[in-house]
């Protein structure tokens, strides 16, 4: 077994195992002058030079967190070192809301909003989700891989070694079923972890206009979720639940259908009009309810009743102009929030999590450690991986970014510019970036 000794951090940001509650996401241990030691588990493992700072790391395997704590205490290893620069680490992110997988773009809808139109307005009038239909249904598998791979990659030059990406683009079963495949695919073409979920209820197609319980019919036939059981290609199901998608009584419907064949329940909740979508996340207990910006207090008290995680998605309030959800409000109840990009082409176009962090800060007043613990422990558990990814204990998966900045506040106050240094994923470097002076 080989290990790998990170060195010469300002700041450890010990990130604990999650779910953390809102009261306590304020509340961990910065370790100043901090030491880590990855072991990597393979046999025959190879190095490769690093450069700054000197050392090697081991290439290919998986690495677990073997030790932290202060470097005066850190115990002698024989292996590799890397050199963190006098820089700040921390867990790896974890997206944990994104629909990566799409084709073509609607910067015409962004105009349209300057101008005036609610995004209610154009989906009625045509646009919105369906465009983006349009354009997947024209692309093949390779296609969609095609353009997913390179924002991917920015996203995990940006610290990002876990992404959950939903479908429904597709709305039919082939076009669902060729994303889900595409999100299959990318999973060997590159490092991140990618966790797919099946939104085949995304909204209702145009050929299904006014038929909106037809269109159900298809997407959750038997033969389509047993395929999709069978061959693994989803680990959750989710429901635009909203005026201009499915009601509360459709939506529990495609929940309950695909809990049947082991799909956890995501649910997009509240999010322009509150008609009730967190009180059936808490009813059902779903894994997670996301967006959340019209909750109300029975919506809250579901969520904390029904075990859900609350995701937040303040890049997509920020992206369409609107009111943020109340993230202080969702703390002080004491729940474990969790924050994401939900990049996509419509809402979000942000793939960015830290900058989407830093609007956490700004805008919903959530301090920089508590975004942290959104974006690595809780948004694992919003996954359902958080006795695994997320966390800085000995054990976990050594999913691990070094900034270029000595402090996690320095990060998240500089939005806008990419201070990752270096990615570890299972203690493989994913990302070396030479940097400059630091200020």
């Amino acid at each position: 077994m080989e290990s790998l000794t990170i060195v010469n951090i300002a700041e450890l940001v010990v990130v604990p195992q999650g779910p953390v509650p809102g009261r306590s996401m304020g509340q961990f241990q910065r370790i100043a002058d901090a030491a880590v030691i990855i072991e990597l588990t393979r046999e025959n493992p190879s190095v490769s030079p690093l450069g700054k700072g000197g050392g090697r790391i081991a290439e290919g395997g998986r690495g677990r967190i073997a030790w932290f704590g202060r470097r005066r205490d850190c115990p002698s290893r024989s292996g590799p070192t890397l050199d963190a620069g006098g820089g700040c680490v921390l867990p790896g992110l974890v997206d944990c809301h994104t629909h990566t997988v799409f084709a073509g773009t609607r910067e015409n809808e962004f105009v349209r909003r300057i101008e005036g139109k609610t995004y209610e307005q154009i989906a009625r009038e045509g646009g919105g989700i369906r465009v983006t239909v349009d354009a997947v249904r024209a692309a093949s598998v390779e296609g969609l891989v095609e353009l997913a791979l390179p924002r991917l990659q920015r996203m995990l030059e940006h610290g990002v070694t876990t992404v959950e990406i939903k479908s429904g683009y597709g709305l039919s079963v082939e076009h669902e079923l060729k994303m889900l495949e595409a999100i299959r695919r990318l999973q060997g073409l590159q490092p991140i972890e990618l966790v797919p979920t099946y939104l085949g209820a995304h909204t209702t197609p145009g050929e299904f206009d006014d038929r909106p319980d037809a269109y159900l019919d298809s997407i959750l036939a038997d033969d389509v979720l047993g395929r999709i059981r069978d061959e693994r290609l989803a680990e959750f199901c989710d429901v635009f639940c909203e005026t201009t998608a499915f009601t509360v009584e459709q939506s529990r419907r495609v929940l309950t259908s695909c809990a049947r064949y082991g799909l956890g329940s995501k649910i997009h909740a509240d999010q322009l009009n509150q008609i009730g979508a967190s009180r059936l996340a808490g009813e059902i207990g779903a894994v997670s309810a996301d967006h959340l910006e019209k909750i109300d207090d029975a919506g809250i008290a579901a969520l904390k009743a029904g075990g859900c995680i609350p995701v937040l998605l303040p890049g997509c309030a920020f992206f369409l102009g609107v009111p943020q959800a109340p993230a202080r409000k969702l703390l002080e109840a004491n729940l474990p929030v969790a924050l994401a990009t939900d990049f996509n082409p419509g809402s979000s176009m942000i793939e960015s999590l830290p900058l989407v962090l830093s609007i956490a800060c700004t805008q919903m007043r959530m301090t920089p450690t508590e975004a942290v613990v959104a974006a690595t422990t809780n948004a694992a558990a919003a996954l359902r991986r958080a006795d695994r990814i997320g966390a800085m204990a000995v054990g976990m998966q050594a999913d691990l970014i070094v900034l270029d900045v000595p402090t996690l506040d320095r990060w998240l106050y500089e939005p806008g510019r990419n201070c990752v240094r270096t990615v570890i994923k299972e203690g493989k470097l994913a990302v070396q970036r030479k940097v400059g002076s630091r200020i």
